[in-house]
Formats: C-alpha cells, structure tokens, sequence
C-alpha cells in the first residue's frame, strides 16, 4: 500500500480557502469589513512569511462560527463553495488524485483550514479522508475554539500519525509515500514522506526542493 497526501490550499486550490472563508463572511455581512479584513489580510501574509501564531489565528477564524446558527452557517458553506472554491480548482488537481486512486494509493487530504470550511471540498475532490484543524462544537452548534491539536506544521505530522494509529497504521504500513504542498509551513511533514513534492511552491519551500532534489510541479 501507498499513501498520498495533499495539502489544500494553494496546492488542489489556486487559493486560500481560509481567507476566501473571511473574505466570504465579510462579503455577507456577517463580519464587519473594517474590522475584518485587514486582520485577514495581515494573517494570510504572516502564513506565508512563516511567522503565523497558529492559535492567534484560530481566535480569529473560529470566532464566526460561534455566531451564526448551524443552519445559517451551512447554507453560506454552500453557497462558498459554489462562487469562491469551485472556480479555484487547479486544472491539473484531478488527474494528479485520479491518478493517486486508480493505483489504489490511501489519499487524505490534510489542510491546516478547519474542517467545517475543508470537508465539503474535499468531497468535491472525490477524496474521502480529511484531516484538518477541528472547531470545538457543544450541542451541535460551535463554541470558537478549536478542538485538539491544529493540523499545522509539526501539528500535521502529530495528527496524521494519530490518525493512523486509529486507522491501525504506521509509516510502515506503506511502500511509498508523497506529500504534495505549495508551503514553507509543511517542511515538517515534506521531510517525513519518501516522496516529497513541491507544488507550486513559495520561495522558501521552492529554494528548500531545488536543495534537495525534490519534484517542483505545477498543478495550474
């Protein structure tokens, strides 16, 4: 068995599904711009950099699902999907998991972005494994905090080895493994893969591949 790993955003995505999400928001007036939007901007910037203070962040992002009812949340997701996600789907993604699935390799999806924002693309994708930061729900509806450990730089790597104890799995379960990312953040999961791939990548993971002889693609 081979395993296939695959960030999202800016590597499936031609985008940010997490800022796209705010910028959403904004956009439905359900967060007010003034105060919104240069503190997602200011965010999205400090990930790219390297320098994001990942539960700053969360704060930040997982507040407005505390807001909203379930129901009003769910129908936006929808409609989020449609506008801002589907037109962002690199045109070279789906052959890239289609083809991951005709060898029969496990293909999860594994996103920094919350799952509430991921699990709908993912399904769009047509993969049926995501592992992303969780929101803290009670009754059913999200309190604005996050569950566990955020599925971000060493956070990726500690989630998706629990994930594989759960699923009776260990790195040796597998022949092969790749990990596509565009991101300096995922250094510490790239450098676990016997595969790593840069996609589409920033400066900094593109100087690290050229390093090291990885793969550098481009999905767009």
């Amino acid at each position: 068995m081979n395993l296939a790993l695959f960030d999202l955003d800016n590597t499936l995505i031609a985008g940010d599904s997490d800022f796209q999400w705010a910028q959403f928001l904004i956009q439905k007036n359900a967060l007010d711009r003034e105060l919104h939007e240069a503190k997602n901007i200011e965010f999205y910037e400090q990930y790219k950099a390297g320098t994001l203070d990942i539960h700053e962040f969360l704060d930040f992002q997982l507040k407005p699902l505390a807001r909203h009812p379930r129901d009003q949340l769910e129908a936006w997701r929808s409609e989020f999907v449609q506008q801002k996600i589907l037109p962002l789907i690199a045109p070279g993604t789906r052959k890239l998991i289609e083809r991951h699935q005709v060898d029969e390799d496990l293909c999860i999806i594994i996103t920094a972005t919350n799952s509430f924002v991921t699990a709908p693309i993912a399904r769009v994708l047509g993969i049926d494994h995501l592992i992303a930061t969780e929101p803290e729900e009670e009754e059913g509806q999200f309190t604005g905090r996050v569950y566990g450990t955020p599925s971000f730089r060493e956070g990726k790597v500690e989630r998706l080895e629990k994930w594989l104890d759960a699923h009776n799995l260990t790195w040796l379960s597998f022949l092969r493994s790749w990990f596509y990312s565009d991101s300096l953040n995922d250094l510490p999961l790239l450098s676990k893969v016997t595969h790593p791939v840069a996609v589409d990548p920033d400066p900094t993971l593109k100087s690290h591949a050229l390093r090291n002889n990885w793969p550098i693609i481009s999905l767009r």
